[in-house]
């Protein structure tokens, strides 16, 4: 629905996000071996949608691990790109692919992975 259009109402989009989340981008710093480490700073904190979408067990380093997809939606909001991940309730979501699929600048949706072990 557009912004103009009389059947859309923010109350709508707001009442559905009761979930709040810390949006964080990495920054790369440098470690005590001379590499870089990947560490995680707050963006923001935004009102969320979550909806779990499917889950898989597979393993990693011979250890088993849940990986969880979701769809995590916010009020649209640029910058927010794959790489990015929101935390929140001691979990953190992954950002795999973020969009606009309609494009009208109201939503973003995320699909995101949940890795536990």
């Amino acid at each position: 629905m557009a912004r103009g259009s009389k059947t859309f109402s923010f109350k709508t989009l707001i009442g559905t996000q009761r979930r709040r989340l810390v949006l964080e981008a990495p920054i790369l710093a440098a470690d005590d071996a001379g590499g870089a480490a990947t560490n995680f700073v707050p963006v923001a904190t935004l009102w969320a949608s979550l909806r779990w979408l499917d889950g898989t067990e597979r393993r990693s380093a011979d250890r088993p691990e849940q990986a969880a997809r979701q769809e995590i939606v916010i009020r649209w909001r640029a910058g927010v790109t794959a790489g990015m991940r929101f935390t929140g309730g001691g979990r953190i979501h992954d950002i795999v692919s973020a969009g606009d699929p309609v494009g009208d600048r109201v939503r973003l949706i995320c699909l995101c992975e949940e890795i536990s072990p």
